[in-house]
């Protein structure tokens, strides 16, 4: 019997992996399949986030903490394998010694054209676990571009490739006339330029005339919609205590990035690889290229079907500050194939 509307198994789609560079060819496995999007940071540096995705191709990158342009460095991820993937010797993504952590998302491992919006798009697209790759070039002008998931999305990145433009941000808890942005710690930003005023479909996401979204250029967008079992989209109010709040998700977290929508605050990044019992308090931060840090006033802990704050920050628990997140799962809470529980760490 398999567990209804949502993924027995989340690390088939999903799968954060460490690893220490060699300064050579270095062959990163363990991920568990092919992966179509890979987002690489530095632990022990201050290099940037590494983004790349399989529509764009090996040697091309954005990066998360940066208005950069794509990048160009054939010494970076050289390949996308069968079980993970193959870099160069670029110092950011494995210089010798260096320590490494790879958040990997599994599209489709193809493309195809859609035709489905205004603007036509190259989509790599995952039905089953609701992740998509769009690529677009915009047009500076109201426009719909088909993502290819099947249901309306709940969160959209979009990055300008060619030019040095914000990384716009949609989140269905924001609304459709409100974005934020991934490198930037800013709140909440209202224009109706962003998403045209239009929340997106089971076919297509709407953008107006911002240069965060729709500018005339080259354009990735990566599309997530929520998954039983698998992924969540969604918010949640601070309560400003040591005993925080209680987020439910449906299903043990593997990685959890909040951001304060209410006011100004990073980008936080935690997971299960990086720390393996709670509290969860290795920190990372997508808007900047800082190192990573150990903060015992800013931590969540990952339960069986949940997240919850341990501490009073405003970074992720502010009195009355309200937080958006995205959530995948390291195992559901309920397995078809069992119907028990899991466990907390």
């Amino acid at each position: 019997m398999s567990y209804t509307n949502g993924l027995d198994d989340p690390t088939l789609y999903f799968n954060t992996v460490l690893y220490t560079g060699n300064g050579s060819t270095n062959a990163i496995t363990g991920v568990g399949f092919q992966t179509d999007f890979i987002w690489n940071k530095q632990r022990n540096g201050t290099y940037s986030h590494y983004l790349f995705n399989a529509i764009t191709g090996t040697g091309k990158f954005l990066k998360s903490d940066s208005t950069d342009s794509e990048g160009t460095n054939t010494d970076t991820v050289t390949s996308f394998d069968s079980d993970g993937f193959t870099l160069g010797s670029a110092a950011g993504n494995n210089g010798s010694g260096n320590t490494m952590v790879s958040w990997n998302w599994l599209a489709s491992n193809t493309t195809a054209s859609n035709t489905d919006g205004s603007i036509t798009s190259t989509v790599s697209a995952n039905t089953t676990s609701g992740f998509s790759i769009v690529s677009y070039t915009g047009t500076g002008a109201n426009a719909t571009v088909g993502h290819g998931l099947g249901v309306a999305p709940k969160m959209i990145i979009t990055k300008a490739r060619g030019t040095t433009n914000n990384w716009g941000t949609y989140h269905e808890s924001l609304g459709n006339t409100d974005a934020v942005f991934l490198n930037l710690t800013s709140a909440t930003d209202t224009f109706s330029g962003y998403w045209n005023n239009t929340s997106p479909t089971s076919s297509v996401f709407s953008v107006g005339s911002s240069a965060g979204t729709n500018p005339s250029a080259t354009m990735i967008a990566y599309c997530f919609s929520e998954v039983k079992s698998f992924s969540k989209f969604s918010s949640y109010i601070g309560n400003g205590s040591t005993n925080g709040s209680f987020i439910y998700t449906g299903f043990k977290p593997a990685f959890v990035m909040i951001k304060r929508s209410s006011g100004t605050q990073s980008w936080l990044m935690f997971d299960n690889k990086r720390s393996s019992f709670n509290a969860t308090n290795d920190l990372l931060f997508a808007n900047t290229s800082g190192a990573e840090s150990v903060d015992n006033s800013v931590g969540i802990d990952f339960l069986s079907n949940s997240f919850k704050c341990r501490n009073a920050d405003d970074s992720i628990n502010g009195s009355g500050d309200t937080y958006i997140y995205m959530a995948f799962a390291e195992s559901p809470f309920v397995t078809g194939a069992s119907a028990i529980p899991t466990t907390a760490r």
